[in-house]
């Protein structure tokens, strides 16, 4: 049998407009860091945030942040191709045959060194 996949409004036209009519004019929120209604105030409090830039200062942002220091460089993805026999024997060892792929290449790369 297929879903009704409509839903229905929880309150009514009629209701929503009564429940406009009837809040106040300005809430008073203590935790709130600028008054809304200053758009002066607004600006100022959002002016750093990540919705007051553009798409081309968003970029720059984004791109510009990089892993902070003490950390371990990151991974590369790439694509290597092995016997079958040899991935088979490699992926036996259990959990982290990758981890021990790249140690072993790393000491293989340096005895070229």
């Amino acid at each position: 049998m297929k879903r009704n996949t409509t839903s229905k409004p929880s309150i009514g036209p009629e209701q929503m407009a009564a429940a406009l009519a009837a809040a106040p004019e300005r809430a008073d929120d203590p935790d709130c860091r600028y008054d809304p209604k200053d758009p002066a105030a607004v600006a100022e409090h959002w002016k750093d945030s990540i919705t007051g830039q553009s798409l081309a200062e968003l970029r720059g942002t984004l791109t510009a942040r990089r892993r902070g220091p003490g950390r371990a460089p990151a991974k590369v993805s790439t694509t290597i191709r092995l016997d079958a026999d040899v991935l088979a024997a490699l992926k036996a060892t259990g959990p982290g045959w990758q981890t021990r792929i790249n140690d072993a290449m790393r000491a293989y790369v340096e005895t070229l060194r």
